[in-house]
Parts: structure tokens; C-alpha cells; sequence
């Protein structure tokens, strides 16, 4: 079960100059970082699987499809392999209903 992301505050000078660790923590420890310039907040930085979570609309159950096609490494298949995936398919559903 995943946690609710956190959120640090940091000003505009320390995001730019640690802007690669600040990527890196709120991809890899769900954090957020509300970044403020003369003590205004103006931009929040999150990892891309919370914004597609918590900030795309659609629906739950494909988000997670989504996502878990993005860890197996389905989004980088070619078009060829996508079609030989798609012709299979028929296959595959009647070997299961025999």
C-alpha cells in the first residue's frame, strides 16, 4: 500500500541549485516540494506516477494499468512487437476457453 506523499517547502535559489535531487527524491521517496520565491509558494515539484495518480483525471483502475505497464517496460514496444501482441490475443483467448 502506498503512503500520501509528503511535502518539504524549499525557496527558489536551493530548488534551482538542487533541482536534480529534489527530481530524484520526489520520483524515488514520493515526496513533493512546494517551492516559494520571497516567501510566495509559485510551483510544486512531483514525481510523474503521483501526478498520474493524484492529478490526472481518468480512472483509477487504468492509472494503475498504466503504471504497471510503465514498470514492465511495455511502453518502449515497438509498433511491430504491439501488432504481433494484438494478433495473438484471439489466440490466447481461445486456448482459455478451451
Amino acid at each position: 500500500m502506498e503512503t500520501r506523499p509528503m511535502t518539504k517547502s524549499v525557496d527558489a535559489l536551493s530548488a534551482r541549485t538542487r533541482f536534480g535531487e529534489l527530481m530524484e527524491q520526489a520520483d524515488s521517496e514520493n515526496l513533493r516540494f512546494l517551492v516559494s520565491r520571497r516567501g510566495k509558494p509559485k510551483v510544486v515539484i512531483l514525481g510523474f506516477e503521483d501526478y498520474l495518480r493524484n492529478f490526472v483525471k481518468k480512472d483509477e483502475l487504468l492509472a494503475e494499468i498504466q503504471l504497471s505497464a510503465q514498470r514492465a517496460g511495455l511502453d518502449k514496444m515497438t509498433e511491430d512487437e504491439i501488432e504481433i501482441e494484438i494478433q495473438a490475443s484471439p489466440k490466447r483467448i481461445e486456448k482459455i476457453r478451451c
